[in-house]
């Protein structure tokens, strides 16, 4: 994503809680890295953070040497953190405390999507902030939309993770079935791709999935974060999520078989193990 930055023509700054990869970017791109948040943020007009959940967002942008300690009045924060709404939030009373500003960003389309800068970007913040935002996250971006106040990014991005996780059980369930009935998986995925079983699942994962592949992709572990802030929210909310609930514990068997880094697509092994 930041790579994206520099070919649009943006001067960045990157931070990197492991200095050797922000190094390592500096050097692939051209632009800068800095030794801490508040280091990368000085003389930013915006700001893009992307970690992995809520306490390593707060580790990251609170604190002396954090985002918001470098950040000018004015500056914006750009949350790509898939988190929880309530931590959202906070951070915007925090950011609007000091005269900065901040928006929820979270995002999807996954590795590929941030390599080919062809994310859907989910948005949660004042509509001038968000307006202020979107021509620069386009530069990584096929779709930036804004969903309301500060939260409700992260609250869309909660219903996005819920859907894929209903999606790919079906779709293992239906390879599952195509096999043990002696058909030919691959064909039947080019005959019903055609029609209203497609999805994105079926077009990027139902060959590695015929296959047992899943060394790569969305992390089951990562999958399993956001099942939990979604769940928690439900109960908050008084949203029913039976379906959900129910595959984020057969992501739960697919850790114990050793598979806390596959990409969720891995809910097949659980049907395929012997």
């Amino acid at each position: 994503m930041a790579g994206h930055l520099v070919a649009k023509g943006h001067q960045v700054s990157v931070y990197n809680r492991t200095t050797a990869k922000a190094q390592a970017w500096a050097e692939a791109h051209g632009g800068r890295w800095a030794a801490t948040p508040a280091e990368a943020t000085e003389g930013a007009e915006l700001v893009m953070v992307c970690v992995g959940n809520d306490d390593d967002l707060r580790s990251v942008v609170l604190g002396e040497q954090g985002v918001l300690a470098g950040m000018s009045p004015g500056a914006l924060l750009v949350d790509h953190t898939t988190a929880s709404a309530d931590v959202a939030r906070e951070l915007a009373e925090v950011a609007q405390a000091q005269g900065k500003g901040f928006i929820d960003a979270p995002v999807s389309g996954g590795q590929a999507g941030a390599e080919n800068g062809v994310l859907t970007v989910m948005v949660g913040g004042e509509p001038e902030q968000f307006e202020q935002a979107k021509p620069v996250i386009d530069s990584y971006a096929r779709s930036a939309v804004r969903l309301g106040p500060v939260g409700s990014g992260q609250l869309c991005k909660m219903v996005n993770q819920i859907c894929i996780a209903g999606v790919v059980q079906g779709l293992a369930e239906g390879l599952h079935f195509a096999q043990q009935a002696g058909l030919d998986g691959e064909a039947v995925v080019e005959v019903i791709s055609k029609g209203a079983a497609q999805s994105w699942q079926m077009e990027n994962r139902s060959h590695t999935m015929l296959k047992d592949e899943f060394d790569f992709g969305f992390a089951v572990d990562w999958m399993r974060k956001d099942l939990d802030i979604a769940l928690t929210e439900a109960r908050r909310n008084g949203a029913q999520l039976p379906l959900t609930a129910l595959v984020d514990q057969f992501y739960a068997e697919v850790q114990k078989l050793g598979g806390s880094r596959w990409d969720t697509s891995s809910l097949m092994a659980r049907l395929t193990k012997d």
